[in-house]
């Protein structure tokens, strides 16, 4: 049984979790205790260890985010709630930590705690936890870094390195400037979704490219790209005009200083 602690500063928001966990997941989650302060929070933390935070992002007077500061390692995992989808909560996705968008149901709940359940090193989590807490830091919407899940875990790696993915079913292929591949355990659809899309642009349906790393283009025998590491790919007949636009866009404008 996961031991878990709740931090909101809604007395009603902390019972009706309380009531999910002890309805619908009583043989999963034991609840050590709800506090209402980050504060309160970090003495249960330090006096009995829960293994799980249910963490509010926006309390009365802070953010939840004040709690890293009070930890040189982050050894229970996190699972933010919040009533806002917001800046916060891209950076959180970027970092890959779960969330929870209130008002909580069991769907949502059920499904976080599956993922939970093929739990992470604590090494691991605390890369990404500072891993959220460095795109948090940033000036712009233009985070540093992304989690890439494997099967082993997770490996962070900077945006500003990844040349391009390309996807093969529910897994896909990340390849970085240091000649790296990373075999990622989701679809080319959600990296898609997560990467900037004033830098990553669709050429095929199995192809996402990073067009700071664009070398040239050609019309001949069909459209195709060559990326600066040699590497070459076709652009669909579909995604070419897009992809035209996108390259046009993109000499005008500042690259990606990641």
């Amino acid at each position: 049984m996961i031991t878990c602690l709740i931090i909101d500063d809604e007395k009603n928001s902390r019972d009706f979790l309380i009531k999910l966990i002890n309805q619908y997941f009583g043989s999963k989650l034991y609840v050590v205790d709800a506090v209402d302060s980050v504060a309160k929070g970090v003495e249960v933390i330090n006096k009995l260890h829960p293994e799980l935070v249910f963490l509010d992002i926006e309390m009365k007077g802070e953010d939840g985010f004040q709690l890293f500061k009070h930890f040189d390692s982050v050894l229970f995992d996190i699972i933010f709630t919040t009533a806002h989808k917001n800046y916060a909560i891209d950076a959180i996705k970027h970092a890959a930590i779960d969330y929870l968008l209130k008002p909580l149901n069991f769907v949502d709940l059920n499904d976080a705690i599956k993922r939970l359940e093929r739990k992470q090193t604590a090494s691991t989590n605390q890369l990404r936890i500072n891993a959220l807490l460095q795109n948090l830091n940033t000036d712009s919407t233009l985070f540093n870094k992304i989690a890439l899940p494997t099967a082993t875990g997770y490996e962070l790696e900077k945006i500003s390195n990844i040349l391009y993915c390309e996807g093969d079913g529910n897994y896909s292929k990340v390849a970085t400037l240091q000649n790296k591949e990373i075999v990622v355990s989701k679809t080319l659809k959600y990296l898609e979704s997560i990467l900037p899309t004033s830098v990553f642009v669709r050429i095929h349906k199995s192809t996402l490219v990073n067009l700071n790393y664009i070398t040239s283009y050609s019309r001949v025998n069909g459209y195709s790209i060559t990326m600066s590491s040699g590497k070459k790919f076709d652009v669909s007949f579909r995604k070419n005009d897009e992809f035209l636009s996108s390259i046009l866009q993109k000499k005008t404008q500042p690259e990606n200083e990641n």
